[in-house]
């Protein structure tokens, strides 16, 4: 019995430091998830589908040197912008890497801009942080090429 107590204690402090982090870890499939919703939002053009991936105070960097868009209100706003002119979006993507609650993506997307007919086509990396509780999107830092428009 003197024993026992030792390898119970042990066993509690094991599951209790474990078991958060294995529900709260980021996986390849939960990234392509995330990342089929993007797609869906994009390619539909909703701002509020898109919203509604990140947390409610999200930061959302699309260039480097910009002040990133805060919470969805700003994310919601910039999307509303940004995606106006576009028509018939095709966004793909594949994930590089997931470590911890961090995914990394590639992806390309191609579009029409409405107000000149232009072919756009864009290819870029995200660096994607999600909350663990929520498994919503916190982060979204990405970095992207342009060819046309």
């Amino acid at each position: 019995m003197a024993t026992a107590l030792p390898r119970l204690i042990a066993m509690a402090a094991i599951l209790g430091a474990v078991a958060p982090n294995a529900h709260a870890q980021l996986s390849t499939a939960k990234l392509e998830t995330w990342l089929s919703g993007y797609r869906e939002a994009w390619e539909k053009r909703d701002a509020e589908r898109a919203a509604q991936l990140f947390t409610e105070d999200a930061r959302y960097q699309e260039m480097p040197f910009d002040a990133p868009k805060s919470g969805r209100a700003g994310i919601r706003e910039y999307w509303s912008g940004v995606t106006a002119d576009q028509r018939d979006v095709e966004f793909r993507s594949q994930t590089i890497a997931v470590n911890g609650n961090t995914g990394v993506a590639h992806w390309s997307a191609k579009f029409k801009q409405a107000s000149t007919g232009m072919t756009v086509e864009l290819d870029g990396v995200f660096v994607l942080d999600f909350d663990p509780k929520s498994g919503l999107c916190s982060t979204l830092r990405e970095w992207w090429h342009v060819r046309g428009g």
